[in-house]
């Protein structure tokens, strides 16, 4: 590797909109502010949500679930 052509690899605050800070390396020199973290984010604390606009999912199982049909009856016209 050469020399003196990396940039510096130093260690940086990041503070979360949340309240949380923390701190990890970055090159990026100077404190981060972050709109989501681990500490808020939906996915990771287990608090996600499903939207459902228009009521789009509940059609999709109305339309998919399987209901008893009546097979090997003839229908007559």
């Amino acid at each position: 590797m050469k020399t003196e052509i990396h940039p510096e690899y130093n260690e940086i605050s990041v503070a979360c909109s949340c309240g949380n800070k923390f701190k990890t390396r970055s090159t990026l020199g100077k404190e981060l502010h972050v709109e989501v973290c681990a500490e808020c984010h939906p996915f990771y604390t287990g608090k996600q949500k499903i939207v459902d606009t228009a009521g789009r999912v509940e059609k999709f199982k109305q339309k998919f679930t399987r209901t008893p049909t009546s097979k090997g009856k003839s229908v007559t016209a």
